[in-house]
């Protein structure tokens, strides 16, 4: 979330890290309560970046925008802004006693560039909801290599009407650290010191969270959205 981002336009004001519910069905998801504690313990020294359990809470997988829409009412709401603003002209009403801000707090999704792709990826996404989430909210996009987020804006019609309401953040310095390689470091029973805090080490050893039998878990199954939104095919009649 943020006011004013380091481009000169913005204040970040806060970072919020949202987990997943256990209910996506991504292949290899740990449950959330481990990965609440991961993150967590990776957050102890941060004093912006938060975590909140509110998305993995959820019984059922929650789509994205309904967790941006939650996220954006409790910002309002912890600065005693008593109604939503309306698109284009954004006016403010405050309850007594509310934060002296001149301007609406603005909550943005993080992401990187590999995101962006997943627009493309049919029965995804509605497209009603990239609207909302790249029209109202906004995006800020960090490249990554092997991705090239401006292309991907270029092609997508949607994503190419909205470009002024996607940040994007050339990494000067590439990392090609991610999730998926630590995971499988840990399955191999390689050292993944420096790459994770040791904290987060000590957890994952202590519960066993990342084996070969954790990677199986929803293996062969369709994520939830993909699910919901693949299109209904009727038999044809004899």
């Amino acid at each position: 979330m943020n006011q004013q981002l380091n481009l000169g336009k913005y204040r970040v004001i806060g970072g919020i890290i949202s987990p997943v519910s256990d209910d996506y069905g991504k292949q290899g998801l740990v449950e959330a309560r481990h990965r609440i504690a991961m993150a967590q313990l990776a957050l102890e020294t941060s004093d912006w970046i938060r975590v909140d359990r509110w998305e993995s809470e959820q019984r059922q997988w929650s789509e994205t925008v309904i967790v941006l829409r939650h996220h954006y009412k409790e910002l309002l709401k912890s600065h005693r802004i008593r109604k939503l603003p309306r698109e284009n002209n954004w006016p403010i009403e405050k309850a007594a006693g509310a934060s002296s801000l001149t301007v609406v707090p603005e909550l943005k999704l993080l992401c990187g560039a590999d995101f962006l792709k997943t627009f493309q990826t049919p029965n995804l996404w509605k497209e009603e909801h990239i609207l909302e989430i790249v029209g109202k909210f906004g995006l800020v996009c960090i490249s990554r290599a092997g991705s090239d987020p401006s292309q991907c804006i270029s092609q997508t019609a949607l994503l190419s009407r909205y470009q002024h309401n996607i940040h994007l953040v050339r990494e000067w310095i590439q990392n090609e650290i991610s999730a998926t390689n630590i995971r499988h470091a840990l399955r191999k029973e390689q050292s993944v010191k420096y790459l994770v805090p040791d904290s987060v080490i000590s957890y994952i050893k202590q519960y066993n969270i990342y084996t070969d039998m954790s990677e199986q878990k929803n293996e062969g199954n369709l994520l939830q959205p993909l699910k919901q939104y693949r299109p209904v095919v009727s038999p044809l009649n004899d």
